[in-house]
């Protein structure tokens, strides 16, 4: 079986986990969500200074708007991932609580009124993670791409996945472009990866 096959595979079985986790959250009354902004904002206290893009979530992703909505009461700016073009980097805009929006690629809403941003950390959806400090996405490489830029101008640009915990899948297949988080957060833990 090939990676790109393999990598199928888990993604159908990481939808089906992750949109498992989501509903139960939602029965829950968004539990998992405070949890994990509690943590997500403890972690970014401890990460250096600058722009934090975070995302806007769509399907069952983990939602990072409260989190980034603290950052901006807090003064930090924020910002969102915009899909440019297939196989290029993402482009990032300013956001903040009430930024006018409209539709994106892929269903992800971007700022009606773009200025540019570059973000220091960005916080990641992901499909699934393993316990290396690697992801599955939706097969873009849209992350992959923008994390190689962004860390060649800026070797200190953090990367951190937001994820419920069940969405941990041991031995993801990988491919050498597969850019690995520097940290994840979940209602149940923090986890973090040296640079190697």
């Amino acid at each position: 079986m090939t990676t790109a096959n393999r990598k199928a595979a888990a993604r159908k079985t990481a939808r089906t986990r992750r949109g498992m986790a989501f509903d139960s959250d939602a029965r829950l009354g968004r539990a998992a969500v405070e949890a994990a902004t509690d943590r997500l904002l403890a972690l970014l206290q401890t990460l250096p200074e600058g722009p934090v893009a975070g995302y806007m979530p769509i399907r069952s992703e983990l939602d990072p708007l409260p989190a980034m909505t603290a950052l901006d009461w807090a003064g930090r700016p924020v910002c969102v991932p915009v899909v440019q073009d297939k196989g290029a980097a993402l482009a990032f805009h300013k956001w903040y609580p009430g930024a006018e929006m409209t539709d994106g690629a892929y269903g992800a809403r971007v700022p009606r009124n773009p200025v540019p941003m570059t973000p220091r950390i960005l916080i990641v959806p992901l499909l699934a993670f393993d316990a290396q400090g690697m992801r599955l996405g939706y097969g873009g490489g849209f992350y992959d791409r923008t994390l190689a830029c962004l860390r060649a101008a800026d070797p200190d640009t953090h990367a951190i996945g937001f994820a419920f915990a069940a969405q941990e899948q041991p031995g993801l297949p990988t491919e050498p472009t597969d850019a690995r988080l520097d940290g994840l957060v979940t209602e149940a833990e923090t986890l973090l990866w040296p640079r190697s």
